[in-house]
């Protein structure tokens, strides 16, 4: 009896998880058509979205990287789907991190030497002690990368970011090539971006 009482459960939760996602698709075409259509008014028809299913978008090697928008220490919000079309390197990072620190010379002198690789480094707002402190790691490091403030760490979630620093190095379809745990020294970067297509 326990036997088909738990089948039947089973059967129910497998029905319900399908029916939602029935669902939650069939909503989420209009949106995809608005952003469509609020991209080519853009006239750049370089930026035009590809058609990307929810399953093609994932943290693994080949996987469409998840978008985010942040707030930069500059004031401005900045997506990652900005940079479609480019390489770019999305460093997650925080002052306190030793490793943070002793990879950001590395990072700002090839950001200054190759123009076709963008960084976007997302701090871990929340770990800090406030905004003043990454400013002043900034103006101290001499960054003139683009710095991120993930306040809620809301990103670095969606990343599943454990150890810092870990980056993500991005191909210009928008795609995972691979991604590092840990410090990265300039060379390594180099190398990771010339793997590339």
């Amino acid at each position: 009896m326990k036997k088909w009482l738990l089948i039947i459960i089973f059967a129910g939760m497998v029905g319900w998880t399908l029916y939602e996602t029935v669902e939650w698709n069939s909503t989420s075409e209009p949106a995809s058509e608005t952003e469509e259509g609020s991209v080519s008014d853009a006239e750049d028809e370089n930026l035009e979205q590809p058609s990307i299913s929810e399953e093609d978008i994932g943290l693994n090697e080949g996987d469409y990287a998840p978008d985010f928008t942040l707030e930069t220490l500059a004031g401005e919000e900045v997506s990652l789907w900005d940079f479609r079309g480019q390489k770019v390197m999305v460093n997650f990072w925080a002052t306190w991190c030793p490793p943070c620190r002793a990879e950001m010379p590395d990072m700002q002198e090839m950001y200054e030497e190759y123009d076709d690789i963008k960084i976007l480094a997302v701090n871990l707002t929340e770990t800090e002690p406030g905004v003043d402190q990454v400013e002043e790691f900034t103006e101290d490091f001499g960054l003139t990368f683009p710095i991120l403030l993930d306040h809620e760490v809301e990103v670095a979630g969606i990343y599943d970011i454990q150890p810092i620093p870990t980056s993500y190095m991005i191909d210009s379809e928008g795609k995972v090539q691979s991604i590092a745990f840990g410090a990265l020294n300039k060379d390594m970067m180099v190398q990771r971006f010339d793997n590339m297509d």
